[in-house]
Parts: structure tokens; C-alpha cells; sequence
């Protein structure tokens, strides 16, 4: 018994050794970035940021590799399938990990058992906005314009169940409104069918929506979180407006998946954490885009998603959002 004990420890000291040796050397190859929406939305453009001053940093290549579909189920499926060696990173939203397990019976994937935070990057407030032809400046105008013609109006969301979806839903629900829902595949599909017209009505970030706004293409109406934007400080709050529950925040975090060595994902966050902090690279890419920068550590991001899917499992059910 005695030596089947010494030497599984020594297997267990060869297992951290080897461990501890690749992130030493890790990475010694090119890492692929997989974001589940479209190019040229915020999320994009921030994974793109980050995998250049990687690259700079490392001297290794990264590569960001868009693959929307199934409200981010196929990205995420395809990165917690992928080997957990640091190569492959999953950089998303609340969708994949907080939402869809409550709006879908079966996923593919399990957000806690198949993937190892990394970090959460920012936090961004949605904004409802509209196209400048529809009746209405603020929320109490758009809801008696929307009571007076129940299902006129629709609204774009980037799928079904995503965070827009979920905050008009919620919204119908309290206001007793009726608004029709049209899925598109990203933010950069869903912003400008709002412009052409197609919907009157759609949800986005600061980061893809403000020109459009300084534009005067797209009116913003509400925007979410407890206090206004410093870019927008015109726009108020859904809680000013009488819906404080409307869940109107999102958030931005990497991945990798289970399995992967502490020391890489240590390696990682650290280096992304510091990134984020560097005052150029705030102002550019955070503070310029309204986001709220987070740059968790691993432990601090886990609390955070165990507390985030609660809140989000109060949503979809008062939202009856259910995707089978």
C-alpha cells in the first residue's frame, strides 16, 4: 500500500512539473480566439485588440475566428470540445454562459463543468434604441405609442434569448406592451436594420451605436445600469424611467476550456489583466467604447458567473423567454 501511495505521488509531482514546464513555455504556437457573433461588432473588436497586443507581446501569432450560430451554442461547443492546452480561447458574452442555460432544456455543453474562467474584461450597459421616424423620446412616450398600436412596432435582437431579447421581453411584460421580436445574427446585422428601418427598435453598446447616435440615425431612449453614461450623459437610465429590473447589462469574458493548466490560465489572465489597465489601451479600447472595465482574476470571475446565472434565471423566467 505504502509504495502504491508513493508512487502515485510521484506521478502527481510529474503531472505539476510537466504542468508547470509548459507554461513556462507557453505559447510556443499560433492562439485562436473563437467569438460566437459576427465580425465588427463590439465583442469582436475588442477580441481583435486583444489578440494584437498578444501577438506583439508573445511573438506568437493570434487568430480571432468568428463562429455565430445557435445563439453561441456552436462556438461554445466547438472550444469546450477543443483541447485544454492554452491554444484555444472562447471570448463571450452572458448569452453562453449565464443565459442559455436557462432558456434551453439541453445544451451541448455545460458552462461550469467544460470551461475554466479565465477573466471577465468589461461591462457594457445596452441601450433600447430607435429609428429617429418612431413617435417617441423617452420610454413613457414609446409605451403609449406601443399601447395605442400593439404589434406595429418590432424590435431586432442578435437571436433568441440573448440579453436584448431577455430586456424587451421583461420590458412587454411590466409595461404591457405588445412588440414584435425579429432574431438577426449580431449587433452588426440588428443596428443597421434599425437605421434602414427593417425594425424600429433594437439594443447595442455604446461601442457600436454611438456614431450612429452623433449621426442622429438612431435616437437612444434608455440605456441600462444605475447611472448614465459619461459619452451619453443625456440618456437616461431604464431605473429612472420606472424599470429598475430590466436586464440591460452585459459582459465580455474569456474562456479556455476545463482541464487546462492553472499556470497557463494564470499566465493568460495576467497578461490580459495588465493589458487592460495600460492607460492607451484603456482609453482606446475601454473608456472610448463606455465600457466598465472589470479584468477579474480567474476566482473573482467563477463568484461573479455563479451570481450572474441567478440573477439571469429570474430573467428568462419573467421574461417566459424558452427556446426548446
Amino acid at each position: 500500500m505504502k509504495l502504491i501511495n508513493t508512487a502515485a505521488a510521484f506521478a502527481f509531482l510529474l503531472l505539476c512539473l510537466a504542468q508547470v514546464a509548459h507554461a513556462q513555455g507557453y505559447p510556443t504556437k499560433p492562439i485562436r480566439i473563437v467569438v460566437p457573433y459576427p465580425p465588427g461588432g463590439g465583442i469582436d473588436l475588442i477580441a481583435r485588440a486583444v489578440g494584437i497586443q498578444l501577438t506583439q507581446r508573445w511573438g506568437q501569432g493570434v487568430v480571432v475566428e468568428n463562429k455565430p450560430g445557435s445563439g453561441t451554442i456552436v462556438a461554445a461547443e466547438s472550444v469546450a470540445r477543443s483541447a485544454p492546452d492554452g491554444y484555444t480561447l472562447l471570448l463571450t458574452t452572458d448569452s453562453t454562459m449565464t443565459i442559455n442555460p436557462h432558456l434551453y432544456a439541453k445544451l451541448p455543453y455545460d458552462p461550469v463543468k467544460d470551461f475554466a474562467p479565465v477573466t471577465q474584461l468589461v461591462f457594457l450597459n445596452q441601450m433600447l434604441l430607435a429609428n429617429p421616424a418612431v413617435p417617441a423620446g423617452n420610454l413613457k412616450e414609446l409605451i403609449a405609442y406601443a399601447k395605442a398600436n400593439p404589434n406595429k412596432l418590432n424590435y431586432a435582437s442578435y437571436g433568441s434569448g440573448s440579453q436584448p431579447n431577455l430586456a424587451m421581453e421583461m420590458l412587454k411584460s411590466q409595461a404591457g406592451i405588445e412588440i414584435v421580436h425579429v432574431p438577426y445574427k449580431g449587433i452588426p446585422q440588428a443596428v443597421p436594420a434599425a437605421i434602414a428601418g427593417e425594425v424600429q427598435l433594437t439594443f447595442s453598446g455604446a461601442a457600436s451605436s454611438i456614431g450612429h447616435i452623433k449621426g442622429g440615425r438612431l435616437k437612444p431612449l434608455a440605456i441600462g445600469g444605475m447611472s448614465r453614461l459619461a459619452l451619453l450623459p443625456e440618456v437616461p437610465t431604464f431605473a429612472e424611467q420606472g424599470f429598475p429590473d430590466i436586464p440591460s447589462n452585459a459582459w465580455f469574458g474569456f474562456f479556455a476550456p476545463a482541464g487546462t493548466p492553472r499556470e497557463v490560465i494564470a499566465k493568460l489572465h495576467g497578461e490580459i489583466a495588465k493589458m487592460l489597465k495600460e492607460p492607451e489601451f484603456n482609453r482606446r479600447e475601454v473608456a472610448a467604447k463606455g465600457y466598465e472595465l472589470v479584468a477579474s482574476t480567474p476566482e473573482e470571475f467563477a463568484a461573479f458567473l455563479a451570481t450572474d446565472s441567478a440573477r439571469n434565471a429570474r430573467a428568462v423566467k419573467l421574461s417566459g423567454a424558452k427556446v426548446e
